[in-house]
């Protein structure tokens, strides 16, 4: 489509009055203008992109500022290209002023720069989301537009005026453009809503990122479409937490969870956001099985056991008691306790352990030459050849080996389950018998209750490769400038009169400057170890103390958006946020409720609440709006395949899944598990999902007691359309 000669408009028939030019002229004309615009934007970006890609690739700040600069021409461009007319939500009308204002996703001027489109994280933009009957802002009307393969195909107008609807009647619905969306079918990835966000949504959207915000409520009240759109709109509106500063870090539960929201950030223009589960922050995440054993999960959940990491690497740092003698080729030196205590307690407490051993390793030799030079003064002996003797001495590097090693992570943690008495040091607090409950044959068989406690290993020891990679750096830089030096003498002998620019070859910074640092031996950088300026977790209620210090770890400012359902936490939730919150080392924390269902059917809620209420009387159970006509069905494991097969049949759109502890293999029928629209999930993996039918397979064995009630309560708020519960 050509939208410059072409209508935006796409609209049904039975939809005819409100393609009334009346209605609809205005929006065409600022259309044509959004199509110009975005035309010329995608030009110029693109010719820019192409520049800036093409300069010198410099070093050190300005190569980041190149490197950056790319990185937003290109997510600009790709936003662009995305969407074209349809980066446009709706407009508003001023009670003030009868010029509608546009809001899009991203902000746009035409080339005299004339607003086309507000960015709807900008102040201007608010009243669009947030403007009720009650509360208006301003406003006298909204239109709000569904796009389908970009051009619209249906519009709602809303009026806050008694006499604004003159105009407005053919536009005019008896349900709003968000609850005539809330019954379309849906897809392997979270649908597009930012048009439809609602009032109360968007103030906790747009609350402030100081401190810690708890979002509370129930299934389908949109946690999730906050956390996503929180996000965005932090970043935009908030220059503490940009890309430069540590940017944002969003945590959801599980992988199937990342998949569904994964197109969610880029469609908001935020494509630098980095994303994850906590197992995804250290490798041993990757095949870790939960824990077996109940009282070592209990054990491990604390945030003590997390602490228990200091004593254990400081027993690593004590500076040794005896003193020795250095010999080096021209003296010997006295060594005493006191020096090697001055040395230790040079470290930077800010730097990891095993990249502080090169810190006290330069500190013990700027000691012995001190002591060197005071006692031989021999000036035929340069210091540098004292040094080198030094650095060769194995004496004093065995010495200092033993005294401060280098560590790893899985070492030092595995001790702690296969020494008792170096555990008993590190958690006084243990009893003997949890400390022989702790111990196991295998000391490195990782479970998911290991994981908090080895990323505090690693995050406090940092990379044990780091100092051998620093000395290969060194030893590269070394031989890059002995190069350099040598070019630099051919040159000057080359130089007859050796006047001008030539000598000035021989100024050490100079030949500094001319070694290739981009030759030197780097290591990737770790995305996810922070620190980050701001934290969004979702499915917030899950976490154990000792999985919240990975995240406290790694925002020192302690600004986290927190989304969750205490009714959804399979290990019991009984007391508040602020309790659990407090406990862990948050303060400022301010709670956000959310109680309306806008995702699941009144017929399915009726069924599921008391579910819920069975095991948590307080559960904070959302309102359903909505009712989708569609009872829940009782039947036989029997009728599976029958139920899909029909399901099928009667909607060619829409997603469906079999919720079990069984996996989809285990189906008589596999033909399920190979279409994209029948997914098969475990309880636990389809939170945070949604899905138009959904169908539990003997829901009485997802477990007894507060884990398998809030089991079932979850699976069966999967659904936005239609329940069915099989047993055999």
């Amino acid at each position: 489509m050509n939208p410059l000669t072409t209508s935006a408009f796409n609209l049904p028939d039975h939809l005819s009055p409100k393609a009334d030019p009346a209605l609809i002229t205005g929006d065409e004309q600022h259309f044509a203008a959004i199509a110009e615009s975005l035309e010329r934007s995608i030009a110029e970006l693109s010719d820019r992109l192409d520049a800036a890609r093409k300069a010198p690739g410099g070093s050190g700040q300005e190569a980041l500022d190149r490197d950056m600069e790319i990185h937003r021409l290109t997510s600009r461009l790709r936003a662009l290209r995305r969407f074209g007319l349809d980066l446009c939500l709706g407009h508003i009308v001023s009670a003030d002023d009868s010029e509608p204002l546009y809001v899009g996703r991203l902000g746009l001027t035409d080339s005299e720069g004339r607003r086309l489109l507000i960015d709807w994280r900008s102040p201007a933009a608010e009243p669009f989301f947030g403007a009720t009957h009650a509360n208006p802002m301003g406003l006298a009307s909204r239109r709000r537009y569904r796009w389908t393969r970009g051009r619209i195909s249906d519009y709602w107008d809303e009026v806050f005026t008694s006499d604004g609807f003159e105009g407005h009647a053919a536009a005019l619905d008896d349900q709003s453009a968000f609850i005539s969306s809330l019954g379309s079918n849906r897809s392997d990835r979270m649908r597009d809503v930012l048009g439809t966000i609602q009032a109360d949504q968007d103030a906790i959207i747009r609350a402030g990122s100081r401190g810690a915000l708890v979002v509370d409520g129930g299934p389908g009240t949109g946690k999730t479409v906050v956390a996503l759109h929180r996000t965005a709109y932090l970043l935009y509106s908030d220059p503490r937490l940009g890309h430069d500063r540590g940017g944002v870090l969003f945590v959801g539960p599980h992988q199937p969870y990342l998949a569904y929201v994964s197109d969610v950030l880029p469609s908001l223009g935020e494509e630098g956001v980095q994303t994850c589960t906590l197992r995804d922050l250290l490798p041993e995440g990757a095949t870790a099985p939960n824990e077996p054993n109940p009282d070592v999960a209990r054990l491990k959940s604390s945030a003590d056991m997390v602490k228990a990491i200091e004593p254990a690497v400081k027993l690593y740092e004590e500076a040794p008691t005896k003193g020795m003698t250095v010999e080096t080729h021209w003296s010997d030196i006295r060594l005493s306790p006191t020096d090697w205590a001055e040395a230790f307690g040079s470290a930077d407490p800010s730097t990891p352990h095993n990249e502080a051993r090169d810190q006290v390793w330069e500190e013990l030799l700027t000691i012995l030459l001190d002591k060197h030079e005071e006692a031989y003064d021999d000036e035929d002996v340069s210091l540098d050849l004292v040094r080198k003797s030094l650095q060769q001495n194995e004496e004093l590097v065995d010495a200092f080996n033993r005294a401060w090693p280098l560590i790893e992570p899985t070492d030092l943690v595995g001790d702690l389950w296969s020494v008792p008495a170096y555990l008993r040091m590190c958690a006084p607090w243990l009893s003997p018998e949890e400390v022989k409950t702790l111990q196991r044959a295998d000391p490195q068989a990782w479970t998911v209750a290991d994981l908090p406690l080895l990323d505090a290993a690693r995050l406090r020891l940092g990379d044990p490769e780091a100092s051998r990679r620093k000395r290969r750096q060194k030893a590269a830089a070394a031989i890059e400038r002995e190069r350099m030096a040598d070019v630099i003498d051919n040159i000057i002998a080359a130089d007859d009169d050796n006047e001008g620019w030539v000598p000035m070859l021989r100024g050490q910074d100079l030949q500094g400057a001319l070694v290739d640092e981009s030759a030197l031996p780097t290591s990737d950088p770790d995305l996810l170890a922070g620190p980050f300026a701001h934290i969004v977790v979702d499915e917030a209620q899950e976490l154990t103390d000792a999985e919240w210090q990975m995240l406290l770890l790694r925002c020192p400012s302690r600004s986290f958006t927190i989304v969750g359902d205490r009714a959804q936490a399979r290990h019991g939730f009984t007391e508040s946020w602020e309790e659990r919150l407090e406990r862990i080392g948050l303060d400022r924390i301010n709670l956000a409720s959310l109680s309306i269902n806008y995702r699941t059917p009144e017929e399915v809620m009726v069924e599921a609440e008391p579910v819920i209420r069975a095991v948590l009387p307080d559960a904070n159970v959302p309102t359903s709006i909505r009712s989708s006509d569609i009872p829940v069905v009782h039947g036989s494991t029997a009728e599976l395949e029958s139920i899909l097969d029909t399901w099928l049949a009667e909607n060619t759109d829409g997603i469906a899944c079999v919720i079990s502890v069984d996996d989809v293999d285990d189906f008589d029928d596999d033909r399920f598990g190979t279409t994209s629209r029948v997914r098969s999930l475990t309880p636990e993996l389809s939170k945070g999902l949604e899905f138009d039918l959904v169908v539990l397979i003997d829901p009485e064995t997802f477990g007894t007691g507060i884990e398998g009630a809030v089991d079932r309560y979850v699976a069966m708020t999967r659904a936005t359309q239609q329940l069915v519960i099989l047993t055999s």
